[in-house]
Parts: C-alpha cells; sequence; structure tokens
C-alpha cells in the first residue's frame, strides 16, 4: 500500500512539475476536461497496485521486476487515456495526437520512472522484510 500511495504521490509531483517547466498542460486539448487524465491514472495506480501485489506473492520477488511493472503501468495508463479521449471527443486522430503527445512531451516518462522508483521501494520493503515502525516501549523485552 505504501509504494501505491508513493507511486501515485511521484506521479502527481512529476507530472505537475513537467507542466510547469514545460509551461504547457499535460493535455492540451480544448474541450476534453479533466476525465482523461483522471481516468488515466486511477488506472495506473491500479495496474501498478496489482501488478507490484503479484510480484510480492513470491518469496523472493526480483528487483528486475520493477522494470516490468514500471513499464505495464506506463502502457495501460496511456491505452486508458487513449481510450478516454477516444470517448469524450469521438475523433480517433485526436485521441492518438493526445497519446502521442504524452510519448514525446515526457509524461510517459515521467509514469515510467514513478512506477519504477516506487515498484523497486515496495520490493526492498519486502526483500528486507520490514515490519511497521514501533515505539520503544512496544517492544517484547523482558524487564
Amino acid at each position: 500500500m505504501l509504494a501505491s500511495i508513493g507511486f501515485f504521490a511521484l506521479a502527481v509531483f512529476g507530472l505537475g512539475a513537467l507542466s510547469v517547466a514545460t509551461d504547457r498542460d499535460i493535455i492540451a486539448v480544448e474541450g476534453l476536461g479533466q476525465a482523461p487524465g483522471v481516468a488515466g491514472m486511477i488506472l495506473a495506480v491500479a495496474t501498478f497496485a496489482l501488478s507490484l501485489g503479484a510480484t510480492l506473492r513470491r518469496p523472493r520477488p526480483s528487483f528486475g521486476s520493477a522494470l516490468v511493472i514500471a513499464l505495464v503501468t506506463a502502457l495501460l495508463h496511456l491505452a486508458t487515456v487513449w481510450l478516454a479521449v477516444l470517448a469524450a471527443s469521438g475523433d480517433l486522430v485526436i485521441a492518438t495526437v493526445v497519446a502521442g503527445d504524452l510519448v514525446r512531451g515526457g509524461a510517459s516518462a515521467v509514469i515510467v520512472v514513478a512506477a519504477a522508483v516506487a515498484g523497486w521501494s515496495g520490493i526492498a520493503l519486502r526483500r528486507t522484510r520490514s515490519g511497521r515502525p514501533r515505539w520503544p516501549w512496544e517492544r517484547d523485552e523482558g524487564e
């Protein structure tokens, strides 16, 4: 759960920073609204959480799985935005242009990097068998 929240936070921060740095909207098509971006992000977080969950079920998950998780997450984000734009505009060309802009403009790269970092972090937490933080007085020590 922590890695999924981290992915969402990194992705939102990265997309916002990209928008500020380039002085452009991530999806710069008039009349579309926020629905395609929201739908893409919801499915990206769900895809990330499910694929990381499947990876963490193995006894000793590989760190290489983080790259696969990142690519799958970014591809499903891109496909969802494409479908949402197609549904909103009804135009195949506009949907394809928006998807192309996500790739060329760097938004898809932000999603890949955020998913790779968060996925690696989730795998690292699992491999180290870390538990929840404990206060000193919660420890089971004989007095």
